[in-house]
C-alpha cells in the first residue's frame, strides 16, 4: 500500500496527534499553522491549545454508552500510550492523578452520588470527611462533599506539544507558518486531489486534506459547499503567585468546584481556569468569580498576586454533538469542534482519521 501525502490543517494538540498518527503508518505529512515558529504571550487571546489547562476528565462523565463515552474511554487508554512513544531520557512527561471534584450545592451532591453509583470500575470514590472539612475551610465554603478519581487529572499541554513536535520532526513531517485561505479541488490521472493555497501566495498539492483547524473549519468549507456551524466558546484562566510557600500536600492534582478547576504547579503558584462562556471574549463576571473562589479565605489573597490573565477561544458545534468527525468527501476529512475537550479526545479521534485513511486506501480512492 502506497503513501500518501497529507496536509492536517492546524496545528494543535488534535492537529499533532493526528498527524503523528498517520506519520507512523507511513504517509508524508504536512501541518500547516499559521501559529507555529510564534511565541504565544499568555496575556493576549489565544486558540484552544495554547490557553489550554490540560485537564482530563474522562471517567467523570455521567454517559455510560454512546459514541461521547467511547471517545473518552478509548482516549484515556491511548494517552499512556503515547506518551511513553513521545518520552525521551531527557524529557520526561506523565499524567498528574488524581482530580477531586467537590459538591457545594444540593444538585451538584445528587449528581456526584449517581456518577459514583454507575462509574464504580472507573476508580473513582467518595471523598472523606476529612478532606471535605479540609477544603471547606480553604475555600471558605459549605462543601457537602465530593468525588476522588484516581485516574482523571491533567497532562502539562506545553510539555506535551514540546514533546509531540520533536516526535514529528522524527518521523519528518514538515511544518509550514502559513495560514491556509482557500482549498481547490482538481483531478489528476482520474484521481481526485488538492490544492492548498496559503497566505504566503504559495499553493501544494496533496491527495489528503485533514481539517483541524476549529472556527477557522467553517471559512474553508463554506465555498465547497460543506455547512459546518460552530460558534466560539471562551475559556479564562489566572495565575496566582504566592509570597511564600503553601502547604497543599492534600490537594490533588486537579481541585474542580463549581465549573471551575485549579491547579497547583508548584508550592507558590496556582492557576484558576474554566470554559463556561459563549462569546469570543470573557466576561468580567466569570473572572471575577474565579478571583473571589481563589480569595474566599481572609488571609489568602494577602499572601498572593494576580501574575496573569488569559483567554482561549475553542469551538463549539451547533446542533451536534462535539467533536465533529467526519468524511465530507473521500479525502476531505474533518476532525474538530472538540468544545472544552480537545486535549482529552485528541487521541481516540486521530486514531478514528488514521482508519477513514486507511479506508481511503484500501478502496484505492487515492
Amino acid at each position: 500500500m502506497r503513501c500518501s501525502e497529507i496536509a492536517v490543517i492546524g496545528g494543535g494538540i488534535v492537529g499533532c496527534t493526528t498527524a503523528l498518527e498517520l506519520a507512523k503508518e507511513g504517509h508524508n505529512i504536512t501541518i500547516v499553522d499559521p501559529s507555529f515558529g510564534k511565541k504565544s504571550s499568555l496575556s493576549s487571546n489565544l486558540n484552544g491549545t495554547q490557553a489550554s489547562l490540560g485537564v482530563l476528565m474522562g471517567n467523570i462523565y455521567k454517559k455510560s454508552k454512546g459514541r461521547s463515552f467511547e471517545l473518552r474511554r478509548r482516549s484515556m487508554l491511548l494517552w499512556p500510550k503515547i506518551i511513553q512513544e513521545i518520552c525521551t531520557e531527557k524529557d520526561d512527561l506523565k499524567i498528574e492523578c488524581p482530580l477531586i471534584r467537590l459538591a457545594s450545592s444540593k444538585k451538584e451532591k445528587e449528581y456526584i452520588e449517581e456518577l459514583i453509583k454507575n462509574k464504580k470500575s472507573f476508580k473513582i470514590k467518595h471523598i472523606d470527611k476529612i478532606s471535605t472539612e479540609y477544603f471547606s475551610k480553604v475555600l471558605n465554603m459549605n462543601i457537602l462533599g465530593g468525588l476522588i478519581s484516581y485516574q482523571d487529572g491533567r497532562i502539562n499541554p506545553l510539555k506535551l506539544m514540546h514533546l509531540l513536535k520533536n516526535k514529528l520532526h522524527k518521523y519528518n513531517v514538515s511544518l509550514i507558518s502559513r495560514k491556509v485561505i482557500a482549498l481547490q479541488r482538481f483531478s489528476e490521472s482520474n484521481k481526485l486531489k488538492w490544492e492548498v493555497f496559503l497566505s504566503d501566495e504559495n499553493k501544494h498539492v496533496y491527495d489528503i486534506v485533514i481539517i483541524c483547524a476549529a472556527l477557522e473549519s467553517q471559512k474553508l468549507l463554506a465555498p465547497l459547499g460543506h455547512n459546518v456551524d460552530m460558534e466560539p466558546v471562551v475559556g479564562q484562566a489566572l495565575r496566582l503567585r504566592f509570597k511564600e510557600d503553601l502547604n497543599l500536600e492534600k490537594w490533588p492534582a486537579v481541585l474542580s468546584v463549581n465549573g471551575i478547576n485549579l491547579i497547583v504547579s508548584d508550592n507558590q503558584i496556582i492557576t484558576i481556569g474554566a470554559t463556561v462562556e459563549t462569546g469570543a471574549m470573557g466576561s468580567p463576571q466569570n473572572l471575577l468569580a474565579m478571583k473571589n473562589l481563589a480569595t474566599n479565605r481572609s488571609n489568602f489573597i494577602e499572601k498572593a498576586s494576580f501574575e496573569k490573565h488569559w483567554e482561549g477561544v475553542r469551538a463549539k458545534p451547533i446542533g451536534k454533538p462535539a467533536p465533529i468527525l467526519e468524511t465530507l468527501e473521500p479525502n476531505l476529512i474533518i476532525n474538530t469542534g472538540h468544545y472544552r475537550n480537545g486535549l482529552l479526545l485528541a487521541p481516540a479521534c486521530a486514531e478514528w482519521v488514521g482508519k477513514e485513511v486507511q479506508k481511503l486506501m484500501q478502496n484505492n480512492i487515492i
